[in-house]
């Protein structure tokens, strides 16, 4: 359901339970690399129903919920709502009547494009702080966010922080400890531990192609592997900036396959029949850093070991030698030992099936999601006294 200025809109949308709506505001919704860590943070949601808003709606939008509300509506005078809202700061008017009176932003930015929106309503503003949205250095130079950060600040009831790590770069950031609240974001469990696998048929790589994500140190090492004569094919779930690294490592070794961008399902049947997953992070030159990538819960309720970087929200998902390996950040020549050491079926499916339960644990989405709607529901002093 896409909503635009002027449409009704019903209290539950169509929804057989009787939930409240409340704002979600990405302002780009739809973007391939978010849809499912975006999702699964309102999974377990039993009294607030999210309206995802944003200015722009991309092609795959709808894959996030099924309430979708463009700021400003339609046709040029929608356009002018839109540019009047980002440049300005006036919010043109909602059309959805009882919400809650609490907003939900996703990223640093999003919190300082929603301000209009949450002055408007009178709502509670709760920020959700992802990594990059408030490591990267172009975020503050001369841009909304640097100029509206102070408001943000003063405005948000909480910022939740997907791993310690992001938390800690919060605060550096000017964000008082007590704002501060950390809550990864979870993963729904299969109902069954994974199946033990005589024969897994890869390494797998799964997220955007930039250099936050080391993709250039996964290329060096996989040549590394093939110099040492270990053929085990690496397959490539994505796209980015950095294609040409691994076009070029397409061409300098063999088995190597590029997928693409592929479906949460058929990504899930990859994980598991994979060795591992490779998550060799970095921080890149412009201070982008991970906070916890997605797919490593949506990896370890698979069954499908990680080898990542020993840092940040990695590190403290992944136990080293119980639930998967971590090798130092930038560090190639570990990298490849890792992933020749976890190619043996009865390491990685000792490692995988830790990893699940501990998945299982501390990183169910129903229970993580629970805990958000909790503290929305607390920051609109919606919780019964």
């Amino acid at each position: 359901m896409v909503l635009t200025v002027g449409q009704g809109f019903s209290a539950n949308g169509g929804d057989p339970s009787p939930r409240t709506p409340f704002l979600v505001y990405r302002d780009r919704i739809g973007a391939p690399s978010e849809l499912s860590f975006l999702r699964r943070q309102y999974v377990g949601f039993t009294r607030l129903a999210p309206v995802w808003t944003g200015r722009v709606l991309l092609p795959r939008a709808g894959e996030v919920g099924e309430r979708l509300l463009r700021i400003g509506g339609s046709g040029p005078a929608g356009a002018v709502r839109r540019l009047l809202f980002r440049q300005c700061g006036i919010a043109p008017p909602i059309p959805i009547p009882g919400l809650a009176p609490v907003v939900h932003a996703q990223f640093a930015r999003g919190g300082a494009l929603a301000l209009p929106l949450v002055r408007m309503l009178n709502a509670a503003l709760v920020v959700t702080l992802h990594g990059g949205d408030v490591g990267k250095d172009k975020n503050w130079s001369a841009t909304v966010l640097s100029r509206r950060w102070a408001a943000t600040i003063a405005a948000t009831r909480h910022f939740v922080c997907v791993s310690q790590a992001v938390a800690e770069v919060a605060a550096r950031r000017g964000v008082p400890e007590p704002k501060l609240v950390v809550l990864p974001i979870g993963v729904e469990i299969p109902d069954a531990p994974p199946t033990p696998l005589p024969a897994p048929t890869c390494h797998l790589f799964v997220g955007r192609f930039v250099e936050k994500k080391g993709i250039a140190i996964l290329a060096d090492a996989v040549r590394r592997l093939r110099a040492e004569g270990d053929p085990t094919p690496i397959v490539f779930v994505g796209d980015g900036p950095l294609r040409p690294v691994v076009e070029a490592l397409a061409r300098d070794v063999t088995g190597i396959e590029l997928a693409g961008w592929l479906s949460p399902d058929a990504v899930k049947a990859r994980m598991a029949g994979a060795w591992s997953l490779l998550v060799p992070s970095v921080v890149a030159e412009n201070g982008d850093a991970e906070g916890l990538p997605s797919v490593i819960p949506e990896a370890m309720a698979c069954g499908c070991p990680v080898i990542g970087s020993n840092d940040g929200g990695i590190a403290e998902a992944i136990r080293h030698g119980e639930t998967g390996l971590l090798v130092p950040p930038g560090d190639a020549p570990a990298l490849a030992g890792a992933m020749h050491r976890i190619a043996s079926p009865t390491e990685r499916n000792r490692f995988g099936l830790a990893g699940f339960h501990a998945a299982t644990s501390h990183l169910n989405a129903s229970l993580q999601s629970a805990r958000l709607e909790a503290l929305l529901l607390d920051s609109g002093d919606l919780t019964p006294r």
